[in-house]
């Protein structure tokens, strides 16, 4: 294959990574594999007009993306747009892709995994359009990253730190909102605190993560309107691994779910693949779109 490699440099572990050590090394492994490849290492600032700019071209086999899950999401979007092929480099701090792919975490492994593996059809999901290749959520988890945003960190370790006083935050305010819903022609309305559509149902561990791209599905979950006791229950429950079991959530599985907001009268934030975003209007509508993005994974 003819391949563009394109790094964030500061995406995570690349920030304190030798990166023209790390591209020689990547050059050696798909060269020794047979394949030509060019690499760039761009700014965060640079990424998505870069993927856009590889996406174009017409003398590439394939693309690789090296960074966060923000990199890797922007990657998939632009990727499943101009149908390339998408190999993914976890140079990020939970590297949800990377483990649903089950692709190794150590950036100095996977080139070699990735150069003698496969392509396969897998799944993206899309809110009104805009690609998602883990989840949209609201409620909880948008006020926990809108929490988390608001402090400063430059460090894996600070955003942990920050993570955690969000997630306390959250503890002792958390949201209230009603929501419509219609998913493969059921139709209810709830009064919530979280919602989560997943590419793919959850796996069950903490990091909450598909274990599977290609089955060709969303997952959508709801939480009741809860207390405090009951959000730092539901984040036990999470800690455990124990979020699709938990009595706290009702998980439905659909093709395309379409959400509306009756009593919405102010700006609200939604997270798309970890990405906190203002949602332009009362309804979304979000689809699966199976088999239409091609990813590069191991030989097996």
């Amino acid at each position: 294959m003819k391949v563009k490699a394109i790094f964030n440099r500061d995406g995570g572990t690349f920030r304190t990574t030798d990166m023209p050590a790390y591209s020689k090394k990547v050059e050696d492994v798909f060269r020794a594999a047979g394949h030509e490849i060019e690499i760039a290492i761009v700014e965060a600032s640079a990424i998505r007009h870069e993927l856009e700019t590889t996406c174009r071209r017409g003398d590439l086999d394939a693309i690789l993306a090296g960074g966060g899950d923000g990199t890797i999401s922007a990657a998939a979007g632009v990727a499943w747009k101009a149908g390339m092929p998408l190999g993914v480099i976890p140079a990020g701090t939970m590297n949800l892709v990377a483990r649903s792919l089950k692709l190794p975490l150590d950036i100095w492994k996977v080139p070699e995994v990735l150069a003698s593996g496969r392509i396969i059809d897998a799944d993206i999901g899309s809110a009104d359009g805009r690609a998602f290749v883990h989840q949209f959520s609201m409620g909880l988890h948008a006020r926990m990253v809108r929490y988390r945003e608001s402090y400063r960190f430059a460090s894996r370790l600070g955003k942990i730190r920050a993570s955690t006083r969000a997630a306390i935050g959250v503890i002792f305010n958390p949201p209230d909102f009603e929501i419509e819903f219609d998913a493969d022609g059921h139709r209810e309305r709830r009064h919530v605190s979280a919602i989560a559509v997943s590419n793919n149902h959850f796996g069950y561990d903490t990091l909450m993560y598909a274990e599977d791209l290609t089955s060709g599905h969303l997952g959508f979950y709801t939480a009741p309107p809860l207390s405090p006791a009951g959000v730092a229950k539901l984040a036990f429950d999470i800690l455990r691994g124990k979020f699709r079991s938990s009595p706290l959530i009702t998980e439905m599985s659909a093709l395309a779910v379409e959400l509306h907001f009756p009593k919405v009268d102010r700006k609200i934030n939604c997270v798309i693949d970890g990405e906190l975003l203002p949602l332009a209007r009362r309804d979304v509508v979000l689809r699966v779109h199976p088999g239409e993005l091609k990813l590069l994974v191991g030989s097996q």
